[in-house]
């Protein structure tokens, strides 16, 4: 049931505070702010290390396409999660993730480059496993009334990181070279394997499979499609995230219209960032005050006047704009991963969560190929205005979709089936 008004325990409203007083809450954003470091570091680094290696600017985006590329096969790899206990599963997978990094430690010259993106591959396929067991894992260990506050401090301390880590990164690189990142990746890999060892989480061993293995990876999208709050979400979201891809891709010519340097994107991401810190502390009392879909729909509506906004070439409005992004785009996110987590049973978790972010975060590759394809040709400002009306459209359907539950929730059962 979707989430509305006020919920209490003890008679106070939960707060982000208590999210940290949790001591298994606390672990798991150790966990995820630990190892989260990392893999930003990383992803920075390598494409400077291709380019350093190769000269080509081409083999080094490739680096980020290597990480994605699993990113549509997340309903089978998230069946992992469903198959065994999640905390020895983020164990493994972190302390694997250590001894594979080490591999890269041989890379010193351009015949190395594949071997650079196959472990990125797996990097990026481990990371989709590791995504839907730690959701999972979530669900069970941090209270159900916590879980929109520990979703909202989550962005937060992602967002945070994303500002940092790609810094450290740069310097490590700039010190020592490609191997620096690499070793900084594997000990945060190992960091995160020993908080999970302490998480305090009772789970049962995960029954025999039934069925075949294609209809045990379809339960999951079986269990979104069906479900009345979260196929409009997810859909939502994926709409949302296409728009996002065409959007990101757009920010140098942003960044041209307004006759600066293409290093001021750094400017707008970072002021971007502090849109999604912000928006992370407040999406718990958020989302209990408006429920999943409003939140989810206001989140949309802002981000729609934002990008519509930017194509006017105006350096105030452009900090504006890139904090109104910021703070949109993650509301959608986060309710739909928190309405996952609420509403699917435990042993299909893993899977629901995997076919959801697969959902999500494919169609944001396909906007950035898009966003790429037609700047060319059209300029920035007319894809950002279909963007933005694409997305005030999304917005409303979700909100139209909010008031129908609504309506039907407060209709009794007489009225709904009346004599």
């Amino acid at each position: 049931m979707e989430t509305n008004g006020t919920s209490r325990t003890g008679g106070r409203t939960w707060t982000v505070l208590r999210v940290a007083r949790d001591r298994n809450a606390g672990l798991c954003l150790a966990g995820v702010v630990v190892s989260g470091f990392g893999t930003s570091a990383l992803w920075l680094a390598c494409g400077v290390w291709v380019k350093d290696l190769t000269g080509s600017d081409g083999l080094a985006a490739l680096c980020m396409l290597a990480m994605w590329a699993p990113t549509p096969a997340g309903p089978l790899l998230g069946a992992l999660a469903d198959r065994v206990r999640r905390t020895p599963l983020l164990i493994g997978t972190s302390l694997f993730m250590a001894g594979l990094l080490l591999t890269l430690l041989t890379v010193d010259s351009a015949h190395g480059v594949g071997l650079l993106y196959a472990v990125l591959f797996v990097y990026g396929a481990a990371g989709v496993v590791h995504e839907a067991a730690e959701s999972a894992l979530v669900a069970t260990a941090v209270d159900r009334s916590l879980l929109g506050d520990f979703n909202g401090l989550r962005t937060t301390l992602n967002e945070g990181m994303k500002l940092l880590a790609p810094l450290a990164g740069a310097g490590l690189y700039a010190a020592y070279g490609g191997a620096g990142v690499v070793l900084l990746d594997a000990v945060t890999f190992l960091l995160a394997a020993s908080v999970y060892a302490l998480l305090r989480v009772r789970e049962e061993r995960p029954g025999p499979p039934s069925g075949g293995r294609p209809r045990r990876t379809a339960e999951g999208a079986r269990a979104l499609w069906s479900h009345p709050l979260l196929r409009p979400l997810v859909l939502a979201s994926g709409a949302t995230m296409l728009c996002a891809g065409v959007n990101g891709a757009l920010v140098y010519a942003v960044v041209d219209a307004l006759g600066r340097s293409p290093a001021y994107a750094g400017v707008l991401y970072a002021v971007q960032g502090a849109g999604s810190v912000a928006v992370g502390l407040l999406s718990g009392p958020a989302l209990r005050r408006l429920g999943e879909r409003r939140f989810a729909a206001y989140g949309i509506a802002l981000l729609a006047v934002a990008v519509v906004l930017r194509a006017v070439p105006n350096d105030p409005l452009a900090w504006v704009t890139g904090a109104a992004i910021g703070a949109g785009l993650p509301a959608v996110l986060i309710a739909a991963l928190t309405a996952v987590q609420r509403e699917t049973p435990g042993p299909l978790l893993g899977r629901a969560t995997a076919t959801a972010h697969a959902l999500v975060f494919t169609p944001n590759v396909l906007g950035l190929a898009v966003g790429a394809a037609v700047v060319g040709p059209l300029g920035h400002r007319l894809p950002l205005a279909v963007s933005g009306l694409a997305l005030a459209a999304v917005a409303v359907a979700l909100l139209q979709s909010a008031v129908s539950a609504e309506r039907t929730a407060s209709r009794s059962p007489s009225d709904a089936s009346p004599a």
